[in-house]
């Protein structure tokens, strides 16, 4: 009798405990449904492309109004002197080179990332990252890609205007803002600087000096030393005579302050460093020369030394998943030598940088959101390029021109189900997908 007393008290004991697990599945499973929609978060398109309207102004073009435009070009339909504008930018891409990468097929990819930075130029050629606010102030990270885009296609005039630009704003210091209003006038926000600034510069003026005709190479690396020497003097100033390392700095991810130093401001610095002591060479400077070519190879043993046991990581110390963008740039076509250790960092970071869509985020400790961010992706295609993987880069190429608004436009992002989000164009992007046509397409 006792036992069969028990035996009917565990009965319902049972269902209880099942009652309550199914409870609990239900719970979880609501709670993982919003935790999953929370992490695929909604961005919407702004614009869908930018062209050429009344007057000659560049107009944005929102999502739905890209019948406007004439087909193959960037000028709206109603504009008045409509065959005129067509003429002046199919003058201007004639200008120069259009890389074509034969595995893209017949893609205006690479012809429409041209016609846009064309477009995103203001008055005085200042490269602005993006049409609407925020986007429309001038970053130099951004503008050193445009410039080297601009130059690597025979746009030197254009590409000359950005370098100038960049000698104009930067500072008695030789470090720049984290971004400029197009006047140069004013920062738009109390950022503050943002030390990988020099390195771009130095980068940009090197690309671009790399494409002036050798006999007249020196004169024009001479013509632009006040920003060679202020920027390898900024770096020398900002590098610990100890560690050889630079301080914590405001990088790509633009948080507003870092206490932890980032292997991106120092990637960046090594890549200007290296390009300095090329430049100062150049012009025959030979001390200048050898200091920042010393410096950089400090600089280098330094971020192989610190970084490279943890697996190059977003942050000095950091955990090896947290590798981001800042491993590519340790890597061709911006610095030239590197250790092996560095390319596997660089191809682990893909995955762990994976997003729904495709693409990649900025970092493997970016936030979860689903969404792939097209400067980091057209980056990776263009290193690809640089190393001679061309699978990588053409497979990345590809990613980005199915992932094109419906005006042609590369955006800035790409939600978890591959729509075009944010703003359109975007200059870095554009820039980077050009910088890897061109190097898949070097002889």
């Amino acid at each position: 009798m006792t036992t069969g007393h028990l035996h009917q008290l565990a009965r319902p004991s049972r269902a209880a405990g099942l009652w309550w697990l199914a409870a609990a599945l239900v719970v979880v499973v609501t709670l993982t449904a919003g935790w999953l929609q929370h992490r695929q978060s909604r961005v919407p398109l702004y614009l869908s492309t930018l062209a050429v309207g009344r007057d000659g102004s560049v107009v944005e073009v929102k999502p739905g109004d890209e019948g406007q435009l004439i087909a193959g070009t960037r000028v709206l339909r109603d504009t008045p002197d409509a065959a005129s504008q067509v003429r002046r930018q199919q003058d201007w891409l004639a200008a120069g080179t259009v890389p074509s990468v034969p595995e893209l097929g017949d893609t205006t990819l690479v012809r429409d990332a041209l016609l846009d930075l064309h477009l995103l130029a203001q008055p005085g050629g200042v490269a602005v990252a993006g049409a609407p606010p925020p986007w429309n102030n001038v970053w130099p990270r951004d503008s050193a890609f445009v410039a080297a885009a601009l130059a690597r296609t025979g746009h030197h005039g254009d590409a000359e205007h950005v370098l100038n630009f960049l000698t104009r704003v930067q500072g008695h210091d030789g470090t720049f803002q984290a971004r400029y209003r197009t006047d140069g006038s004013l920062v738009p926000d109390d950022r503050g600087s943002q030390l990988d600034g020099v390195g771009w510069s130095l980068w940009a003026l090197e690309v671009v000096a790399g494409t002036v005709p050798r006999s007249e190479r020196a004169d024009y690396v001479r013509s632009h030393r006040r920003l060679l020497d202020a920027s390898s003097a900024a770096i020398g100033n900002a590098l610990d005579p100890d560690s050889h390392l630079p301080p914590p700095s405001s990088d790509y991810w633009e948080k507003p302050s870092e206490d932890r130093l980032s292997l991106a401001t120092a990637a960046v610095l090594l890549a200007g460093s290296e390009s300095a002591g090329r430049l100062y060479r150049t012009i025959g400077a030979t001390r200048a020369a050898e200091t920042n070519t010393s410096r950089a190879i400090d600089l280098r043993t330094a971020i192989s030394t610190r970084f490279g046991p943890d697996g190059y990581p977003r942050y000095l110390g950091g955990p090896a998943r947290s590798v981001d963008l800042g491993a590519s740039f340790l890597l061709p076509p911006f610095v030239r030598e590197h250790p092996a250790d560095v390319v596997d960092a660089w191809r682990r970071s893909a995955s762990e940088m994976a997003r729904p869509a495709g693409g990649l985020a900025p970092g493997g400790g970016w936030r979860p959101d689903g969404i792939s961010w097209t400067p980091t992706t057209a980056t990776y295609a263009l290193v690809a390029a640089a190393l001679g993987d061309r699978e990588s880069a053409v497979h990345y190429l590809r990613w980005l021109d199915v992932h094109r608004t419906a005006g042609g436009s590369i955006p800035e992002k790409v939600l978890a189900d591959g729509s075009p989000a944010s703003v359109a164009p975007l200059g870095w992007s554009a820039a980077a997908v050009i910088l890897a046509a061109a190097e898949l397409t070097a002889g």
